[in-house]
């Protein structure tokens, strides 16, 4: 009987050998390509290769290996790529479909830097797996209330967070966290503005602003936040400015009353956003065109240009916004 049992164990030791391999060969394959991402991204290496292990079954799926999907990602309504149909938590759900594997793990840490429910995740320390694992749980991206320790679990198992270790140089490259580059900073003059990463310092106009309130900057355009009671004509008299200059830096086409706390731009924004901010995905059907472009300092006609796209526009959840 003794005999009989360790023959029947031995038989089994190459199933669980193989087994265990799957997860090895999966993080030797995709590594490489999750340190570039981290540090094109800022997405932890160690988390996108758990996610990518535990959503694809270290690519087993019939998403990975049909659809190179190798995180589970849906369709969404702004998705116009190739689809695959899989029963998820309903029958016959939308799944993307992508060339190859490179395109689905980088379109993972698009879809983590660039939705806003996902970015207060790159608030904590890129090396704070733990974090990250409870707050993807948290932000909605699995239902699974078991999702974090699995993560966890992986990253502790094949210690992936050695991948997270990356060189001074390298840090030094990594792109700021998105609400890091979003917030706007407080000024007392033109001159303390500095121009957006990745541009030249320019030469200023020159304006004589009256300092009486405060002045904030968000992507190197000066703007403040207007006041109850104000509207555009207000604010334009009282900088100094013509109406029809202010109206313009704002994107608007009627003179109309604000809102308290509406943010109101002193000068013309930008052609594109700062570097870190490449896009903007639509988190809502019905978001507004004008209240994001507002919110990144960037042109109406730079932003309509660089998406090829006409006014006005109507934009659905999971539309993709280029923005540099």
């Amino acid at each position: 009987m003794k005999k009989v049992f360790l023959l029947a164990f031995a038989a089994l030791i190459p199933f669980f050998a193989s087994a265990q391999s799957l997860q090895e060969q999966y993080i030797e394959k995709y590594s490489e390509i999750a340190v570039q991402e981290m540090l094109r991204s800022g997405v932890p290496a160690s988390i996108t290769l758990a996610q990518g292990i535990l959503e694809s079954g270290a690519g087993q799926s019939r998403l990975a290996k049909e659809g190179n999907n190798h995180f589970g990602i849906k369709c969404h309504k702004g998705w116009t790529g190739r689809s695959i149909r899989h029963d998820d938590d309903a029958r016959n759900e939308c799944f993307r479909v992508y060339d190859d594997a490179e395109e689905s793990f980088r379109d993972h840490s698009d879809f983590l830097r660039y939705r806003d429910r996902y970015k207060f995740l790159f608030d904590l320390e890129r090396t704070d797996y733990a974090g990250w694992a409870y707050g993807l749980r948290q932000a909605g991206y699995a239902t699974d209330p078991k999702y974090p320790s699995k993560l966890i679990k992986y990253i502790e198992d094949y210690n992936l967070a050695r991948f997270d270790v990356i060189t001074v140089e390298e840090e030094a490259e990594l792109p700021e966290a998105p609400h890091k580059i979003e917030e706007p900073v407080a000024v007392s003059s033109l001159k303390e503005i500095p121009a957006p990463e990745g541009e030249k310092a320019r030469p200023r106009e020159k304006f004589n602003f009256p300092l009486s309130r405060q002045l904030y900057s968000l992507n190197g355009v000066p703007f403040v936040f207007a006041m109850e009671g104000e509207t555009y004509a207000s604010i334009a008299k009282y900088y100094h400015l013509f109406k029809w200059e202010i109206m313009r830096y704002n994107d608007v086409s009627k003179d109309t009353s604000l809102d308290s706390g509406t943010l109101v731009y002193l000068q013309s924004k930008k052609n594109q956003a700062p570097k870190g901010l490449e896009k903007y995905i639509v988190s809502e059907d019905g978001e507004d065109f004008h209240t994001i472009c507002q919110r990144f300092g960037v042109k109406e006609r730079a932003i309509l240009k660089l998406n090829n796209l006409d006014a006005p526009v109507v934009l659905q959840e999971g539309d993709e916004l280029k923005l540099r």
